[in-house]
């Protein structure tokens, strides 16, 4: 049976948080639900926190990163946080890159460094 993953607004902001490994149909579902409400609405930013996965395969990894890109199309900014070191370990060993996604040790830090992104998105020199 597929999960369903909370994406929680937050002024301008989504916050999507892991409660547990999920399956590939969650995952897809999570993709396509994020991008919709970020169409619906006026959204900035995007956090995600992995803090409670301990293992990604491949398929998640990709969609991550897929998530991080459709966002930067969509002029949203993407933070990952929380992302453990054999979740790392993995990453690396698969030779995947979350392109497009910024990412911070946890949630505290990920919430202040999407600010930044959104304000230096308009910060420019003449």
């Amino acid at each position: 049976m597929s999960q369903k993953i909370p994406i929680i607004k937050i002024k301008e902001d989504l916050i999507v948080s892991f409660l547990s490994d999920i399956d590939d149909i969650a995952a897809l579902k999570l993709q396509s639900g994020l991008l919709q409400r970020i169409h619906e609405g006026k959204i900035t930013g995007v956090l995600i926190d992995l803090t409670v996965l301990d293992m990604v395969d491949s398929f998640l990894g990709r969609l991550i990163s897929n998530i991080a890109r459709s966002s930067a199309i969509m002029d949203v900014k993407t933070v990952v946080v929380g992302i453990q070191p054999a979740v790392a370990i993995t990453l690396v060993e698969l030779g995947l890159k979350l392109e497009g996604t910024s990412l911070a040790l946890n949630v505290e830090d990920g919430i202040a460094l999407l600010n930044e992104l959104k304000k230096s998105k308009y910060d420019f020199e003449i």
